[in-house]
């Protein structure tokens, strides 16, 4: 069979460091080619080339037989390669269909078709399963749904080669189970899928070969059939990794957070937490399970401050807190890992020691008054980047140089470091390799032995079962049933996930 993607001999140097060493591999039409690798290990460096948005300094890119200049995007789009980023290429201010027709708009004696543009989005939309509203703006669409529209822009053209860089990482479990069977359909229809994941669920399921990186180089090919989660764990990381969560038995102590009739507004002014009550006590997990879009977001930025609550209270500790402070939520003792670390996690041009430090540059010993203790950064910096395996040179560096996994291990690392009394963890784990994962955990649960009461909202509803000593079930805003672990049954959570009473 002619191979659609060939690549031989690949090399790509950031300064001193090897992003990808002498990488060859290919893809033919029909097939899935799962490509895995830990956070650094140089797989978005090697789409990215594929893609033009990064210029090798040796080897060659061929997609159809025919040679692709090193970065550029505009021949990799004629030959009919398409790209799903891990972080989106969209304009918030902008509509759905507005995105989706960006740079290639249907015109009319100079005018754009619009009624057209959005026929045909809510097309495209139908065609592939993956529904979204064509008249949403992207800013007011949770992490979800705007990901979906980053894959219908992919889709939209004809593609013969389609590329995703964590395509999953921000869907729950019934999306993407909706995307596989649409990458399924794509290749039975001759595209070649190239996508990168770190749900190893995802690539038992539908890859026909896996291709493992591991500090720039090509370490392994193999395939599902001939390997299982556990061994393709090790050739990632390689060492064998623990991929079920150990844990003791929780004794529970006072409750630290208690949530009472808090009603929240979302960005569309539309009541998206209904009168919601709960409460968190020290040395438990309190896992929320839902869809995404179900409030969740709203309820978390509304306990840590950022969002303001309408009807309703938050103790912690026996203290009230106040709305609209995050300041005032960090000090009265919440760590808080946001869902979108890019926006709410991490300031990009900082550096990776500053960011560690976001929260509390102006505490001792890193401040004194107005008198900043530089040195107390930078070693404060060095010691969280060796404890949470944060793989960069230098602390010195601007956060925006690590992979998408090394940001979330530094947003994790400064809020699971300080020895919080509540931690509030919104999808830790989000876009994180099996290693790191298992890394989280052990961190999530060393915190909630020291005493923390731990409030983990996840998207990933093995996530929740695995880490939670109890699980909250949220659809439409409220709580709809709530289990000890022990008792949780998989397949009614998942019922109540979708609104079902049954």
């Amino acid at each position: 069979m002619s191979q659609l993607l060939e690549i031989e001999n690949l090399t790509k140097f950031f300064g001193s460091v090897h992003a990808n060493d002498q990488i060859s591999l290919s893809v033919a039409p029909g097939e899935i080619v799962a490509l895995l690798g830990e956070n650094g290990a140089g797989k978005s460096t090697l789409v990215k080339s594929v893609f033009g948005l990064v210029k090798p300094d040796s080897g060659t890119i061929k997609v159809k037989g025919k040679e692709i200049p090193y970065g550029d995007t505009a021949t990799a789009i004629t030959n009919g390669v398409g790209m799903v980023h891990q972080h989106f290429q969209l304009v918030p201010v902008m509509t759905v269909t507005e995105n989706l027709i960006l740079g290639d708009e249907p015109t009319s004696t100079g005018f754009i078709k619009m009624r057209k543009a959005r026929k045909d989005a809510e097309e495209i939309s139908e065609r592939f399963g993956l529904a979204v509203n064509p008249d949403a703006v992207i800013e007011d669409l949770p992490v979800g749904m705007a990901q979906r529209v980053e894959i219908l822009k992919a889709l939209r053209r004809d593609v013969s080669l389609l590329i995703l860089d964590e395509p999953t990482a921000v869907l729950t479990p019934q999306e993407t189970d909706e995307l596989l069977e649409v990458l399924r359909n794509l290749a039975k229809k001759g595209v070649g899928v190239l996508f990168i994941t770190h749900k190893l669920r995802e690539v038992m399921a539908v890859a026909d070969r896996v291709v493992v990186l591991r500090n720039g180089k090509l370490v392994g090919t193999t395939s599902p059939k001939e390997s299982s989660e556990a061994k393709l764990a090790q050739m990632m990381v390689g060492r064998e990794v623990v991929l079920d969560v150990e844990k003791d038995i929780a004794t529970p102590g006072q409750a630290a957070l208690i949530v009472s009739g808090m009603s929240v507004l979302d960005d569309r002014k539309l009541e998206a937490v209904k009168a919601i009550s709960f409460e968190v006590k020290s040395g438990e997990i309190l896992g929320i399970a839902g869809v995404e879009g179900n409030g969740q977001r709203e309820l978390v930025e509304a306990i840590c401050g950022m969002r303001n609550r309408i009807s309703g209270s938050v103790r912690l500790l026996g203290s009230d807190l106040p709305n609209l402070n995050p300041k005032a939520a960090h000090q009265a003792g919440i760590s808080h890992i946001p869902e979108d670390r890019e926006k709410h996690g991490l300031v990009s041009s900082y550096s990776i020691a500053e960011n560690l430090v976001l929260n509390r540059y102006d505490e001792i010993p890193f401040a004194n008054g107005w008198l900043r203790n530089l040195s107390a950064v930078s070693d404060n910096g060095a010691k969280l980047v060796s404890d949470f395996d944060i793989r960069t040179p230098s602390a010195s560096l601007p956060a925006s140089s690590l992979s998408g996994g090394n940001k979330q291990k530094t947003v994790v690392a400064r809020e699971l470091s300080q020895d919080r009394k509540v931690v509030v963890a919104a999808q830790p784990t989000r876009g994180v390799d099996v290693g790191s994962i298992e890394f989280i955990h052990k961190q999530l649960i060393a915190a909630r032995d020291k005493g923390a009461a731990i409030l983990l909202v996840s998207a990933e509803l093995d996530e929740v079962l695995s880490l939670s000593d109890r699980i909250a079930v949220i659809y439409g805003g409220k709580i709809v049933a709530t289990f000890n672990s022990k008792s949780a049954d998989r397949a009614e959570i998942g019922r109540l996930m979708a609104g079902s009473q049954a």
